[in-house]
This record gives C-alpha cells, structure tokens and sequence, in this order.
C-alpha cells in the first residue's frame, strides 16, 4: 500500500481544481496545468482538500494512486510557488546570456548555441556562469535543465562542463608518464 497516497492534498488560498474523469487542472497565480491519472485511482475534491485512492485494493493500483497524487502535489506546488533548477558553467570562456525565449551560450565550440526555451519557461542568468531555470510544470524545467547541460556534460578530468549546483563531479586523476 502506498503511503503517499493515503495523504491528502491541502490546497492553498488562490487555487482552482477542477477534476473531470481521469483529468485533472489546476489554476493558480503562476500559471495553469493540466495533468492525466490512471483510471484505476480515483481523485476527489471536497473542503478544500484533495483525496487520492485506488478503485480496488491491488498493487498496482495504490502504486499508481501514489505516483497520481504527487503528481497533483507537483502541479499544486508548481502553480503556488514555482520550480527552479540552478547550473553552473564551468571553464574558461564558458558564459551564458539569455534573451527573452532563448539561452545564448558559449562552451569551448566554433559557434555560440542558441537553445530556444518552451512556453511557460523562463531563464535567467545573475551572473555569466551562472542560469537558472524556473517554470510551473516540474517536468518540464527539468526536461529543460537537462537539454541546456547535455550541450557540455562535466568531464572529470578538470571538472569543466555545465553541472547542476549541487551536482558532485567525480575527478578522476591525469595520465602519469
């Protein structure tokens, strides 16, 4: 039995959710989300709480009535406060500068990179080596962080690269003669 979903979801002041089926949307001051859960959990709403619980009492059934409720937290949390996730660029002459939609960086290749953001991102850069990513939908900032650090994972020799802030870049020591 999942114990995440025998929680229920306290909504905040400003919050709107309205549940149709196996959908559910949630309106709030940073934006609105749409989101689907499996027909085998059943999602209701009443005195300004959400309650999550599986149709039949099977494994995979509170497995998923788990996964929909964080899923509906995320949404719920998103909306209200926001998500963000931090890089760091790491090297010499590796900058980045962003520019309403798109990310202009420049990471040791011939060409600056112009990585074009989805709608409901924003990216900001308070110094030259530093961007943060922050949107509503915590799947969609991370999916974003993700692709901005695949132009120049850490390498563990040096260490250079773009890494998350709280990321541990394993050394690994230099050929000896």
């Amino acid at each position: 039995m999942s114990r995440i979903a025998k929680s229920p979801i306290t909504l905040p002041s400003g919050v709107d959710v309205s549940i149709n089926d196996t959908e559910v949307k949630v309106k709030g001051a940073k934006g609105d989300l749409t989101g689907q859960f499996n027909p085998i959990v059943s999602v209701t709403q009443e005195d300004g709480m959400i309650k999550v619980f599986p149709k039949d009492d099977s494994k995979k059934a509170w497995a998923q009535a788990g996964t929909a409720r964080a899923n509906i937290n995320n949404m719920v949390v998103g909306v209200t406060e926001g998500f963000q996730k931090k890089l760091l660029l790491v090297g010499v002459g590796y900058r980045a500068q962003a520019q309403g939609q798109t990310l202009n960086l420049t990471v040791g290749f011939s060409h600056p990179v112009a990585h074009a953001l989805p709608e409901g991102i924003t990216v900001e850069t308070p110094s030259n080596t530093e961007i943060v990513v922050k949107g509503a939908d915590k799947q969609v900032v991370g999916q974003v962080a993700s692709e901005i650090r695949s132009y120049r994972p850490p390498e563990p020799y040096k260490g250079k690269g773009i890494k998350y802030e709280d990321e541990y870049i394993l050394r690994k020591e230099a050929k000896k003669k």
